[in-house]
């Protein structure tokens, strides 16, 4: 996936949203550092876990907007951004965002948690300024537009 513009703009704004609310974070899961075993991995490098079932069936597409919650963290237990702290799910096209996002949930149906495993290159890729290396994050999809 290139980085474009817009991608970049959406995910400054969205790491500057949480950065400031990092202090105040909630705790981060016993496996940050590593996905388990029992975690599936794509092609990609991609790895994840449900965490809560979803009620929905449908899957969304790279093109469609969607609706989360979510936290992330450095493996090394940091939190760098939560749209739970801050109290208000985002909603975004889903094409807008870093890969494995973008290729994760699409993964995922309404009602569903998930963890991710995400290596650095579906990341940030180092990146100056952004989060560096693997990062975790739980998303739970909240809806899906079409």
């Amino acid at each position: 996936m290139k980085i474009t513009t817009p991608t970049i703009a959406l995910t400054c704004s969205l790491l500057l949203a949480g950065a400031a609310l990092a202090g105040d974070g909630l705790a981060a899961p016993p496996d940050v550092k590593a996905p388990p075993a029992d975690a599936q991995k794509t092609a990609s490098g991609l790895a994840s876990k449900i965490l809560k079932p979803g009620t929905g069936k449908a899957h969304p597409t790279a093109t469609d907007k969607v609706t989360v919650h979510y936290t992330g963290w450095t493996t090394d237990g940091k939190m760098f951004d939560s749209s739970i702290t801050r109290g208000t799910p985002a909603t975004f096209p889903l094409n807008r965002v870093i890969p494995g996002w973008t290729e994760g949930v699409q993964l995922m149906v309404e009602g569903e948690t998930r963890r991710f495993w995400i290596p650095v290159e579906l990341a940030y890729n180092n990146r100056p300024g952004a989060p560096a290396g693997m990062l975790v994050f739980d998303v739970e999809l909240l809806k899906i537009f079409r």
